[in-house]
This record gives C-alpha cells, structure tokens and sequence, in this order.
C-alpha cells in the first residue's frame, strides 16, 4: 500500500477530526492577537509575520497532545508546507511523526460579493501548487468560497467554481476539499442550505466513479441535512468549518450530525496564549482536542457509510 493509499484510507475510515492551521496573510493578524502576540511585535504581510504565525502553529504540531490518535488531519498554508518543523518539512513532519494527513490550501482569497456569494480569486498557479504538495506528500488541498444569501444564481457559480477547480486538483492526484461556506450570519441561512445541498447532489452525479472529493461545509441549522453527501460513493467524508460560533457552540451542534467530523480553526485554538507554560499549553490543547474529537465521534460515524477501498 502506498503512503497516499494510507492517507486516503485514514481520512476515510479513522475516528478523529481536521485542525485546520491555515490562516492566511488576511486572517493572520487577529490569530496572532488571540494568542497574545502584539500587532508590533511583526510587520504585516512581511516575513516576520509569517515566522510569528509558524511558531505558533509549531508549538501546537509539536505538542505531545497534538497526534494522529484523534486528528485525521492538519490543513497547512502554503507558507507553512514550505517550512520546517524540528529539521523536518512540515507534511513530512505531520506524517511520519504524528501519523497525521497532510493538506494544503490553495485559494487565493475572495472576490467582492456580487449575487449573495463571495467567489474564489483565479488560483492562475494551481498545477504548480498541486506538484508542490505532491512533492511534499500531502494527499488533499482545501479551497473556500462563501455564501451570503439565498441567491440561486450565486450559489450554482460557487459549487460550479469549486467543482472546475477541484477537477483540475482531482486530475493532478490529489483529493480536493471543496468549502462554500454558509455565513452564519445570513438571515437566509437554512434557505440557503437547502438550495447549496441540492446544487452539490447534481454536480456530484457527473462525476466518475474514480474521482473522491471532500466536502468542508458550515453546520447546518437542520440536522443531518447532508446525509446524502456523507454516503455519497464519490466523497471520502463530510468536515464542519466552526464558521464563528464557540467551540461549545460548534461542538453541540456537530454531535448532532450523523457521519460529519470537525474541521476546526479557531474552535480549536480557543484560549492559546504566547505566554502559557508548556504545561498549561498542553492541558488545554488537550481539551481542546478531546472535545472536539467527542463531538466529532459522538453521532456514531458508521464505517460502511464509507465505502472506499
């Protein structure tokens, strides 16, 4: 068997949840003041910003608590793949040491809304990135877009920019995670839910039996609302984004959704201070992780609902 045949059987199979550690140059900023790192201790957009974010995001990987045990998964940054972790590379670290799956975020961002969403900017070096992750033995690449209101027209361009784009990263080897994210604040919510799920069902239905994808999705307001996609035979697994609701909030919810397992950013590094000892780090890492991971097992994901080799 493989390397990526182990992954791909891992993500499939295993019990455990994605840490998402893949804030972007947009979103790195408020990571940094949630940890407690000051805005001028580093320049924004600069190398010394992206050495702050990775020491913060060492100290999680190289936690005793942060293991393959009960996470599938960890999303990286490119800036992140491209780094080292204890004279490692980073994936290489993830896989070998921590028996965790590496995956990459390729998008570039978000363009302005027009039709209630938000699409993805051109990724114009998509196949560059792609042989850059293989090279580097990640198995999957995660992109986001975001919908803002129940705008049928704007809904079917995201799901049809995800679906081009996740072709293209399928047809390089690699297991796309497609994520049209719900705002969660959108007073349209549920409605906008109901229009994505069945926008995703038909692009699903022209697909090739040999072509896996995942589905990073926000938790929906009515329970086990994607269960269609969660036994789909061509998605490897359904993920929750915690899109901003608390980790207590987020974790409520996702036990109640058969077969769907977390994909937490900041959930996960709630309360993860710079100035914490490594002990009071590792304690509440832990609990971080065991809360999550309850959530994630808690609706009983039923093995044969997967069913891939």
């Amino acid at each position: 068997m493989t390397e990526h045949d182990k992954m791909l059987k891992k993500m499939c199979h295993a019990d455990g949840f994605i840490a998402a550690l893949d804030q972007s140059g947009g979103s790195t900023p408020k990571a940094l003041r949630l940890y407690g790192i000051k805005d001028d201790e580093y320049e924004v957009g600069e190398k010394s910003m992206y050495d702050c974010i990775h020491k913060m995001r060492t100290r999680i990987m190289t936690s005793p608590k942060f293991n393959g045990d009960r996470i599938l998964g960890a999303i990286l940054f490119e800036d992140t793949m491209n780094r080292e972790v204890e004279g490692m590379p980073t994936a290489q670290y993830l896989w070998n040491k921590k028996n965790i799956v590496p995956i990459l975020k390729v998008d570039k961002g978000l363009e302005a809304e027009k039709d209630g969403v938000q699409l993805m900017k051109p990724i114009p070096n998509l196949d560059t990135m792609c042989d850059a992750a293989l090279a580097n033995g990640v198995l999957a690449t995660k992109m986001r877009s975001v919908i803002n209101q129940a705008d049928l027209s704007g809904i079917k361009q995201i799901v049809e920019q995800q679906f081009d784009f996740g072709k293209q990263i399928m047809a390089k080897g690699l297991v796309p995670i497609l994520e049209p994210e719900v705002n969660i604040k959108s007073p349209e919510k549920q409605e906008i839910e109901a229009m994505l799920r069945a926008v995703l069902i038909e692009n699903l239905k022209l697909l090739r039996d040999d072509q896996k994808l995942m589905f990073k999705l926000t938790l929906p307001t009515v329970d086990d609302l994607y269960e269609q996609l969660v036994t789909h035979p061509n998605v490897v697994r359904v993920v929750a984004l915690s899109g901003g609701y608390t980790r207590a909030e987020a974790d409520s919810l996702l036990a109640r959704q058969h077969g769907v397992v977390a994909s937490f950013s900041r959930a996960l590094t709630e309360g993860l201070r710079d100035d914490m000892t490594d002990d009071e780090f590792d304690t509440l890492l832990d609990t971080s992780i065991g809360e999550i991971f309850a959530a994630s097992t808690a609706s009983g994901v039923a093995k044969e609902l997967h069913a891939h080799n």
